[in-house]
């Protein structure tokens, strides 16, 4: 336990100077694109000079751009984000009201692609080099090389306006019925992910089915779907573990397009009006938050990688014993 406590320390205090560079890139970066945040403000009207004079004061666009660093940076530490130009509110209110839709979107995804891959992974690897394996490698082959919007429109296209299976827009008031309207939007999410799992699970069980105590045991003549699913598969899910953290993180990056696509409102779509406003607080606050929530979700993966990995924490244990003996 203090092994893993020192590591989950240690990585949070290398994700400090990471999310400090990446606060600075993102604010500097945003203003130099040529917009007007005074005309994101008044969206568009026209205002008198002491207005605009008063708006700048406002919102500190009067102070020098490392000032209005300084003063962002300090509040988001506290946990205020600013006010919205375009929607005069606290963005975390916006974030808050917004979260809750892209949360679900992400981990039904996660859920359907956990669900889809390692089966298909298992049943490529026990069915190796037949036709089963050949259909499972090409439709793994065009879920990772099809874009996420491209699978977004072609399953709108079949099974919202041909079939009429499932709605093509927005969502639902209850959980249940938001279950329903992500169903489309989480599986088009998902595909990649789906395509990535699934080659690692097939190449890792066939590479398991080769190694001596699968051997061994078909040989005392253990099932094999006993060998499959109690052995090899567990040793093949631990770098689905890391890949997978990843892949969730990718996907919330991946949930801006869909969202738009599916006008489910979330963060991402927040996200699509600021950047259209030149709504500066919103726009700098959602990308910082997503950099800090797909460092975090890398994180999670490293613990559990460490904690499940021996040999990960043999090598973290005897580098300690080896410094303090130095």
């Amino acid at each position: 336990m203090n092994s893993i406590l020192r590591y989950v320390l240690k990585r949070l205090l290398f994700l400090i100077p990471i999310l400090f560079v990446v606060s600075v890139l993102i604010f500097f970066l945003i203003r130099l694109t040529p917009s007007d945040p005074i005309g994101s403000i008044t969206s568009g009207r026209r205002i008198s000079d002491e207005t605009r004079a008063a708006l700048t004061a406002q919102y500190h666009l009067d102070k020098s751009l490392p000032h209005q660093y300084a003063i962002w940076i300090g509040n988001a530490v506290r946990g205020n984000l600013g006010d919205s130009f375009r929607h005069r509110q606290p963005v975390t209110s916006l974030l808050a009201a917004r979260l809750p839709t892209t949360i679900q979107l992400v981990l039904m995804s996660a859920v359907f692609a956990v669900l889809l891959a390692i089966p298909a992974g298992i049943v490529s690897a026990l069915k190796r080099d037949t036709i089963i394996d050949r259909v499972i490698s090409v439709f793994m082959i065009f879920c990772v090389s099809s874009p996420v919007f491209l699978n977004a429109i072609l399953l709108m296209l079949v099974f919202a306006f041909q079939l009429k299976w499932f709605p093509a827009f927005g969502t639902g008031g209850s959980f249940a019925e938001n279950f329903y309207y992500l169903c489309l939007p989480a599986f088009a999410l998902s595909l990649n992910m789906v395509a990535l799992i699934g080659r690692i699970v097939r190449d890792r069980m066939i590479g398991e089915f080769k190694s001596n105590y699968a051997l061994a045991l078909a040989a005392k003549g253990t099932p094999r779907l006993r060998i499959t699913m109690k052995h090899c598969l567990k040793n093949s899910l631990i770098p689905v573990i890391t890949v997978g953290g990843v892949q969730i993180g990718a996907m919330v990056i991946g949930a801006v397009l869909v969202e738009n696509i599916f006008a489910l409102g979330g963060i991402g779509a927040l996200l699509i009006e600021g950047i259209q406003a030149s709504d500066y607080p919103v726009v700098q606050s959602i990308m910082l938050f997503l950099v800090a929530l797909f460092l975090m979700l890398n994180l999670i993966v490293d613990v559990v990688y460490f904690a499940i990995d021996p040999r990960i924490r043999s090598g973290s244990e005897g580098g300690q014993a080896a410094h303090g003996k130095a």
